[in-house]
């Protein structure tokens, strides 16, 4: 705290301003060079690039950086357009419906009130891209997330347990199956997959078939409790999962803490980025989001939702729904790091 050298790349403003004042008061000759005058201040450029280099490997923490997930997926498109080019197919099955001028066609998913169930399945469709995509040489797998040595149910592990990359339904089945047991919203679905990709990138690890599960509940339990107002406890992941004890998710959740290196913070930027990503996702993947025809009634309420927004510069309001909340037995203390309620994100 008290040394004078710093981790940060540029000072505080305080510091910053001392130096421009005794700078002004000697004032190099104009002939001679930055470093002959010792004056080895930083270029704004310089600051620039460093951050740009740190968005490459972040994604979760920088809005303009690409996520992991839709870049891993554009491979298999690519394929796939290529393939229906090449066999002369149509490239979708479904009949998309394209607005004119007596009717406007619109879904019902927006950036603050995400349709759930397609949310879920974008979900599921970004993290089974991480799993097929993964490093081929393989990365360190952790062993709190390894389903032999913390098996989620009391049935044997098969001996080839990580050597198939499980498929999209058996995805969504699982985390479809947690959100509607803890009835977890459609926000909470991007936030996980946040906090996946914020985990992979900050340990270094692949998601593989051996910890795609647990990987997935414990950002599912830690995105949970910062999201939601009263947010599902450890011990009601034990009532849904009936062979996982409360010393397990508690564990689990502490290491998953430690491994994000306590950054839960999700901005804004960084969510919708996701949420927008998704959707390209979905497109890109004829997964199109249920449309209708754009009636009196929603138009009203579009019209009375943008007049009372705040203003043309806020991206977007948080949803005043009211958090869902299933009320499940609680026999144990299996309240677990961040406690029953869990702390608030700062949106």
């Amino acid at each position: 705290m008290g040394n004078t050298a710093s981790c940060c790349v540029s000072s505080s403003p305080k510091l910053r301003r001392n130096a421009h004042s005794r700078l002004e008061s000697c004032r190099p000759d104009a002939d001679l060079s930055r470093e002959d005058t010792g004056c080895n201040l930083q270029h704004i450029s310089d600051r620039e690039n460093i951050d740009d280099l740190n968005m490459e490997f972040n994604p979760s923490d920088h809005p303009r950086a690409s996520t992991i997930f839709l870049s891993k997926s554009q491979t298999d498109v690519r394929e796939k357009r290529k393939s229906l080019f090449i066999n002369h197919h149509p490239p979708g099955q479904i009949a998309r419906k394209y607005s004119s001028c007596s009717t406007i066609f619109l879904d019902d998913s927006t950036v603050s009130q995400p349709n759930l169930k397609y949310t879920i399945k974008c979900v599921a469709l970004a993290i089974y891209y991480h799993i097929k995509n993964r490093d081929p040489d393989g990365r360190m797998l952790l062993d709190i997330f390894d389903e032999n040595l913390h098996p989620l149910s009391k049935s044997e592990v098969p001996p080839d347990y990580d050597k198939h990359n499980p498929e999209q339904k058996q995805i969504y089945r699982f985390v479809r199956t947690l959100f509607s047991a803890a009835q977890l919203t459609a926000e909470c679905a991007i936030v996980t997959l946040v906090y996946l990709e914020r985990l992979l990138t900050y340990a270094e690890i692949d998601i593989c078939p051996a910890n795609w599960k647990r990987i997935v509940l414990g950002a599912i339990l830690l995105a949970s409790k910062v999201w939601d107002d009263q947010a599902v406890w450890n011990v009601d992941y034990c009532q849904i999962l009936k062979d996982i004890t409360v010393e397990d998710m508690n564990e689990l959740e502490r290491q998953f803490l430690e491994l994000l290196q306590f950054n839960i913070n999700v901005p804004s930027s960084v969510y919708a980025k996701y949420y927008f990503d998704l959707r390209s996702l979905a497109e890109a993947n004829n997964l199109s989001f249920p449309l209708e025809p754009l009636s009196r009634e929603r138009a009203h309420k579009l019209e009375v939702r943008g007049a009372s927004a705040p203003g043309a510069g806020a991206l977007w309001c948080l949803s005043s729904a009211p958090r869902r909340f299933l009320p499940l037995c609680r026999c144990q203390t299996g309240t677990g790091v961040l406690g029953p309620i869990g702390a608030t994100s700062h949106f």
